[in-house]
């Protein structure tokens, strides 16, 4: 449906309506007759009428007609300013009376002039959208919206303007005809005269009646595609943006501009139900055979409540899913523990706050799944929508005190499916009932939450937000409680998406694209490009249980959030970097330069890797054993980072790490974070003294080469004096070894190692703390049992060594 071109010109940027008024500064038509006739102008044959006297002649009575009953309006209205200038405007025009096709030729002197600052502002528009971006483009696309409402709203407008006419149309006919009959005219000539009038006036009232019928239809066909547009793209992209800001997105899921348009398109509706309801009442006191009004009313009524039905049916919405006060995400929810949800009818009349009640209720129907679980919800079940619990004000049902209580008995299905689904892998949908009853309309509404997963105890939480996390990032069945049951690979853009999601929900910090890469790395191994990749659901959160990649990730996820935020958030951790990055990245560096990784292995662990110059004057990559909460929660890292030293042969005790990668000085980086105390003042010296200390003696092993992997027990060691340093002299003499070196396994990640195999063995020897989750034990699927790996060589254990550990 087009927009009239009078409402097109009204919605122009400023400088094309500058022009507009200065088209209209002139007296030939005024801008006031312009704008309140613009209905009728536009549709009348102004060019025909230019070489037709009598078509000019009658536009010129109608036109006069018109301005007749504006002034009329404006009488009722007590407009007094206006009333005074459409008098002026008719008396102006009288001078056409003699020449009205100069009238028709200036009307259509004017819209062609109109059509040309149109089509040097669609110009300017096609232009401005060639250099817009996809975001632009969405904003242009509300804008569009926007127009379409505007014109919408105008269109009712003058249809209400139409109904005016019209009944004041048929009271005249009928006030004239009243008259004729109590007049009981004799003369047959003049009585047939008169009725030869009449006659007129009815024809001319039957298509009066017509063309209102015309409108109207021409009124809903611009309403349903409006409610197209809302019902099948905006409320359908809203329902998607809710669905990825439930796990983390950054998408906007305001409703108040829908709101508006819902709200919009609605009070239209209902303004076209009372026109129609206006047409009843005027057939009800004129009539006549083949009335249109009579033929064609039924159809359009049906129509308009039609379209108000589906309106309202998708207006009622949940706008903020279920979530526990104290969960880990929306959609987990756990039996017997409070929860809250919102829902909002995006339709907004203020005369039904307070009226509406809403009734939550669960999932009806169970899938046939034997074992599928069935709850009841308890609580405050019913809530009246209403104004008050909307910062916005809002039609709003805010339950805030429900709960949820598994059925004891007959809660499953009866076992017509072969199908298991783990309790995490179970969906439930929340349904909630109202009825909408206005100006004699009732429409049942029902909304429903996007699926949940309900728990019985909070172990099984990380597993459950798996499941909402794999759901909403796939699914755009929001109903589909089955999903698990054939559940579709991710791809790796989703994947790794949803990924950065939580990091940046967390700590207002995503991933980039390095990070993610070693991620994908982790996956998939070395790709040429891994937009292609898949990955399973299996293989997200089941397989190599209970340490699965859910765990491993959402374990880094938790101590970040917990412990490392600021440093996470101003982009002091590398963090996903594999090895075998993080050794071609330093070798490159100066002395002292080091980065902070995630643990591959420990699950919520942090280390460091540092860059030292080793004997031949080549860079050598030193790494500590990863730290977990039981260090952080005694000491921030910052202050691990700032305090940790490292005493080797007789020197004095030296803190290693002095660039932060790639080159800033460590307390530049770090330095906004420290203490203020130092030293023995500093809150954490007991833990700084007791296991921020890494002794190292060079004189105490001497170089070896590294142990043959089948090596016979015992064969070529010798007793090792004082392997541990400074522990092993406290504690006496080791014993001799009962058993070989673990076998070394090489890392396929580090074929650019910097050092031979006999360097990093010694290494390991010397300072056991430096090389957990590093180079000489590798890819094993946990973290290693390092004080088995020395009982080879009948060590103390790493933390009698200073180790991280207690």
């Amino acid at each position: 449906m087009r927009m009239a071109q009078w409402d097109r010109l009204r919605q122009l940027p400023v400088v094309y309506k500058q022009q507009l008024h200065e088209l209209y500064d002139r007296d030939a038509l005024p801008m006031d007759v312009r704008h309140y006739l613009s209905a009728w102008i536009e549709k009348q044959e102004w060019q025909r009428a230019a070489r037709d006297h009598d078509l000019a002649m009658v536009l010129f009575q109608i036109l006069l007609e018109n301005l007749d009953i504006q002034h009329s309006r404006f009488v009722q209205e007590e407009s007094f300013l206006l009333q005074h200038n459409i008098r002026r405007y008719k008396q102006n025009f009288q001078r056409y009376l003699d020449d009205p096709c100069a009238l028709a030729n200036t009307i259509l002197w004017f819209l062609e002039k109109e059509k040309e600052i149109l089509q040097s502002a669609d110009l300017a528009e096609q232009v401005q959208l060639l250099r817009v971006e996809q975001e632009a483009m969405e904003t242009s696309s509300q804008q569009d919206l926007e127009r379409k409402m505007a014109g919408l709203r105008n269109e009712v407008q003058c249809m209400e303007h139409t109904m005016l006419c019209l009944e004041e149309q048929q009271d005249e006919f009928d006030f004239k005809y009243q008259t004729y009959k109590m007049e009981a005219v004799v003369d047959e000539a003049v009585k047939k005269e008169q009725i030869k009038h009449f006659q007129i006036l009815i024809n001319r009232l039957n298509d009066a009646r017509k063309s209102t019928l015309s409108d109207l239809n021409n009124l809903l066909d611009r309403t349903e595609d409006l409610i197209n547009i809302l019902v099948n793209k905006e409320l359908v992209d809203w329902q998607r943006r809710q669905q990825k800001a439930c796990i983390g997105a950054p998408d906007n899921v305001c409703l108040d501009q829908m709101e508006k348009w819902f709200t919009c398109v609605a009070v239209c509706l209902f303004q076209v139900r009372e026109f129609l309801g206006k047409l009843e009442e005027l057939v009800g006191k004129v009539s006549y055979e083949n009335d249109p009004v009579k033929a064609q009313k039924p159809a359009l009524q049906m129509r308009v409540d039609a379209l108000l039905k589906n309106l309202l049916k998708s207006s009622f919405v949940v706008e903020t899913q279920p979530s526990m006060p104290q969960g880990k995400g929306s959609l987990v929810l756990r039996t017997n523990v409070q929860f809250s949800v919102k829902t909002r009818l995006l339709v907004k009349f203020p005369e039904l706050n307070h009226s509406m009640k809403v009734d939550v209720s669960m999932d009806r129907e169970a899938p046939q799944i034997k074992g599928y679980r069935r709850f009841n919800v308890l609580g405050t079940k019913t809530k009246a929508l209403n104004m008050a619990e909307s910062q916005t004000g809002g039609m709003v049902a805010d339950f805030r005190h429900l709960t949820l209580k598994e059925q004891k008995s007959g809660g499953g299905g009866k076992g017509v499916s072969d199908i298991s689904l783990s309790v995490t892998e179970e969906l439930h949908v929340i349904y909630f009932n109202t009825v909408f009853e206005l100006k004699g309309l009732s429409v049942e509404l029902q909304a429903s939450s996007l699926p949940v997963v309900i728990i019985s105890n909070s172990s099984q939480q990380q597993s459950a937000w798996a499941s909402v996390l794999w759901f909403n990032m796939i699914s755009h069945n929001t109903k589909d409680v089955m999903f698990f049951a054939n559940s579709p690979a991710a791809t790796w853009p989703q994947f790794g998406e949803m990924l950065s999601w939580q990091f940046l929900s967390a700590t207002k910090r995503g991933l980039n694209d390095a990070q993610l890469e070693m991620v994908a790395y982790r996956l998939f191994g070395n790709q040429s490009k891994y937009d292609n990749c898949k990955i399973a659901w299996s293989k997200f959160s089941k397989e190599n249980a209970p340490d699965t990649f859910w765990v491993w990730f959402d374990g880094i996820l938790v101590m970040v959030k917990t412990y490392l935020e600021d440093l996470w958030r101003d982009g002091h951790i590398m963090g996903f970097v594999s090895k075998g990055k993080e050794k071609s990245l330093l070798k490159k560096k100066q002395r002292g330069t080091f980065l902070l990784r995630f643990s591959e292995s420990v699950i919520g662990g942090i280390t460091f890797s540092w860059v030292e110059t080793g004997p031949t004057g080549e860079p050598d990559i030193k790494t500590v054993q990863p730290f977990t909460k039981v260090d952080l929660s005694q000491i921030p890292f910052h202050e691990i980072i700032r305090n940790f030293q490292i005493l080797e042969a007789e020197n004095v005790p030296e803190n290693p790490l002095l660039y932060l990668y790639p080159n800033t000085p460590k307390d530049e980086a770090f330095g906004k974070y420290y203490t203020d105390k130092t030293g023995n003042d500093s809150p954490y010296i007991k833990y700084i003294k007791t296991k921020l200390m890494f002794v190292s003696k060079e004189n105490t092993l001497e170089a070896r080469p590294p142990v043959p992997s089948d090596m016979v027990q015992g064969d070529g060691l010798e007793p090792m004096i004082g392997l541990c340093g400074e522990a092993a002299e406290q504690n006496g003499d080791p014993h001799l070894p009962n058993s070989p070196l673990e076998t070394y396994h090489s890392d396929p990640m580090l074929s650019d190692s910097v050092g031979t195999p006999e360097e990093d063995l010694l290494m390991y020897l010397n300072n056991p703390n430096l090389y957990v989750d590093s180079d000489i034990l590798q890819d094993e699927p946990v973290l290693p049992d390092f004080s088995l790996n020395l009982q080879g060589f009948n060590c103390l254990t790493p933390q009698s060594c200073g180790n991280l550990f207690q």
